[in-house]
This record gives structure tokens, sequence and C-alpha cells, in this order.
């Protein structure tokens, strides 16, 4: 058991954004066991917290989602941007999208209701694997492979060494543990190649397998337990 701020607790009910919460609180809207809260306010097991008079309840379950997202769909909740990823999931419970997967690219992307986990996978310093198969306009060379391998100039940094293998004269494989802004797009157009095609097929041991675009599924049992493994994290229970 443990406690959470008011403000996460409403948001993770389902029934308002954080910041929807907050002004929930600062307009006196809501109530903890018949008082006005503080916006500070741990809410602790038991408690009975009422939005506008209703009563609500964080979701006693957490969902761990894989979803091949379409080339197209925007990584973010905000509902206000057409084709948002949650509009597309459309799931019962308040989920969000752990990281980001550009707009113009397609596979998997992870989603959670479980704002713990998130900060584990996206931490830089745990360098969790990510696998794309990437298609570009020109023939592949050695000295192409040879330079993503070792690091290319972007961003003002170069990038860590990865794993990079060629499939066919068109398209490889590549495995990364950093997360830079359209890296792997940045990196290519500064080998002078664009790239027509970039899909995610892994992250960490989630894989897209054959997944339909579009659809997602609940990670199974194995999955999350192998997942929670390699983060060396317990999911909290209310």
């Amino acid at each position: 058991m443990y406690h959470m701020r008011i403000n996460k607790f409403i948001s993770e009910s389902g029934k308002t954004s954080r910041r929807g919460a907050d002004k929930l609180i600062k307009e006196k809207q809501v109530t903890v066991n018949g008082r006005i809260p503080k916006p500070g306010y741990q809410v602790k097991p038991g408690d009975k917290v009422l939005v506008s008079g209703d009563p609500i309840q964080m979701a006693n379950n957490y969902v761990y989602l894989a979803l091949n997202k379409p080339v197209g769909i925007t990584s973010t909740t905000e509902k206000n941007v057409k084709g948002n990823i949650v509009d597309l999931v459309n799931h019962p419970l308040r989920v969000f999208n752990i990281g980001r997967l550009d707009k113009d690219s397609d596979g998997l992307i992870l989603l959670t209701n479980d704002g713990d986990i998130v900060n584990e996978i996206l931490r830089v310093e745990n360098e969790h694997e990510k696998e794309y198969i990437v298609s570009v306009d020109k023939p592949i060379t050695d000295e192409f492979l040879k330079n993503m391998e070792e690091g290319v100039n972007i961003l003002g940094t170069k990038t860590l060494p990865c794993k990079v293998y060629q499939k066919s004269k068109f398209e490889f494989q590549i495995i990364l543990t950093q997360g830079l802004n359209r890296q792997i797009r940045r990196m290519c157009g500064e080998l002078g190649y664009d790239v027509l095609r970039l899909q995610r097929t892994r992250v960490m041991n989630i894989t897209l397998g054959n997944l339909p675009v579009g659809q997602w599924r609940d990670l199974s049992k194995k999955e999350r337990q192998q997942l929670f493994r390699e983060l060396n994290y317990q999911p909290k229970e209310w």
C-alpha cells in the first residue's frame, strides 16, 4: 500500500488529466473523506474521493498493451490532436504511450496506465534495446553499415555504438539503446540516405510479431514477468 498525490489519483482514475485535476481541486470540486483537500494531498488506500459529488477510484488493475502503430498516428494523449494514439486504441481505461514513435513511422509502441513503469523503461542509463527495420532510397554499402554502427554526429553529439545488419539491397535492421529525436532518420540523412520506411519491431523483450497494423493486444503474463524482471520493477497495487 502507498500514498499518491491527489491530482495523479484523479488522473489515473480516468476522470481527467493531471492538469484538469489541478483545476478541479482549485475550484473546490474535489473532496476527500468529506473535506476539501490541498493540492498536494496524498491519497491513501481507503480514502473516499469525490469529484463534483461523484465517487471515483483508481483502476485496481494495471494494463500493459502492445500496439502496431500505423503511419499517420501521432504518439500523444492530447485529444485535440487529430489522429492521436489514444483515440486509435480506444481502451476503456485511460492509457498513455511509453515513449514515442514518429508520425511517419510504424510498428511497435507500448501503452499502459501504470505511470511508474514509464520512467523505468525510458531512463537513458538503463540502455534498453529497441529494434527497427529500415528501408532506404539507395543501395546499402559496407561503409554505410560501419558508420551507422560506430556512431554518427547528429544534434551536436555522436550517437552511441549500435548493432546494424543488412537484410537486403535497400533494407537493414538496427538495434539501438538510445532514443534521440528522429535518430535513425537523422543518422541516415547525415550519411546521404533518405528513409522510405521505418518500422519498430521490438522494445526490450516485447516483439511486434504478426500483430496487424492498427491493432493492439495485452502483453502476456510471460511477457510482463520478463519485462518486470529486466526492469527490476514491482507494480504497486491498491
